[in-house]
Formats: C-alpha cells, structure tokens, sequence
C-alpha cells in the first residue's frame, strides 16, 4: 500500500506542481551560473548508493568545502536558494525520486556517505526502509540551519548532537512505520510549512 501510495501521490504530485516547478527552474536557471537541479549521492535502502533530485540553491561547487549549510549567513547559498530553501521548494524534484523507487514520501531524510561512515551497526537499521522527503527528524530539526550557526564547530557538532537525535528520530520511526503514521506525518509537514513561515 505505501509503495503504491507513493507512485499515485508523487505522480500526481508531479503533473499539478508542474507550473511551480517550472517557474523555480527559470528562476534557479536566470539567478546563478549553473545546472537548474543539484544532482548529490545518497545512501538509501539497504545501504545502497542514489542520486537525489534537487533544486539547485548554492553556487556550483559549494560542496567541495563543508556539507552543512550555516544558517542565513552562508555566502555559498544564491538569493533564489534562500527562498526556495525557506519554503522547503528545493526538494520538491524529489518527488521524481520517489515515483522511481528510490525514495518513499515519507521515511527517513537520505544521509550522504561522509555521515553515514559514522553510523554505528544499530544505527545502520535506518537504511531498512526507503529515505524519505519528510520524517518525524525533519519537523522536529526544520530550523537546523540556525541551530548550526549558533554552533562553534558546525561540522561537529552535526555529527556528534544533530544527527544523533535523528539517528534516534529515524530509528524510532522504522520501528512505529505504518500507513496511517505516514498520513499524519504528511500532514503536519504541511501545516509547519504552512504556518511558520
């Protein structure tokens, strides 16, 4: 039922956000030099490796320094990027993900490979489900960027005090995952994009 969930929801998804999406991809495309998606590798269900749909909302090349993102006050982020991010438009292509199998509208956020080398044998049941767009980890941590601006080391402590909590968050989830929980965690995605924007 989720899978076919999935393909149903993230089909229709696609053809009526399809002005949306093409209006981001102009704007993404007229605002900075470089491709219209960011196109980076993920760790997904049973370890393996995917390429997740974005828009592209840093400068080429950001991510050859650090992975996280600081904040407002990250120079490497465009003007278009600071909106689409706030808005949470930029993970919209990854509904493409999810109508291909390599993501579930709902699951655990998808880690790049550098984190997920931190992971312990417990830690690595995350990845017995498909990643998803959103999770319980994604509301709770929806002002992270501000949380690591505060921090004196961002890269540190993102691996050692964030992704712990959503490691705990993710496991948490595979363990309670059901149909009904996927619904109302759809729904309150919506409501804090909604209303705490």
């Amino acid at each position: 039922m989720k899978r076919l969930f999935d393909i149903v929801a993230s089909g229709c998804g696609l053809l009526v956000l399809s002005p949306v999406l093409l209006l981001v991809a102009l704007w993404v495309k007229l605002d900075s030099k470089g491709p219209v998606f960011y196109r980076q590798v993920r760790v997904g269900l049973h370890n393996k490796d995917f390429r997740i749909f974005k828009f592209r909302s840093m400068r080429v090349g950001a991510d050859k320094g650090s992975l996280v993102t600081i904040g407002g006050r990250d120079p490497r982020v465009t003007r278009s990027g600071y909106f689409i991010r706030k808005y949470k438009l930029d993970e919209l292509p990854q509904l493409i993900n999810v109508l291909m199998g390599d993501m579930s509208l709902v699951g655990p956020r998808p880690e790049v490979r550098h984190y997920v080398d931190y992971w312990t044998s417990e830690q690595m049941h995350v990845l017995d489900v498909r990643p998803g767009i959103t999770d319980p980890a994604s509301i709770k941590f929806r002002n992270e960027n501000e949380l690591m601006e505060q921090a004196s080391n961002p890269e540190d402590y993102y691996i050692h005090v964030i992704m712990q909590e959503k490691i705990k968050l993710y496991l948490e989830y595979v363990k309670n995952a059901s149909f009904m929980y996927d619904l109302k965690l759809i729904f309150q995605t919506f409501k804090v994009i909604v209303t705490e924007r």
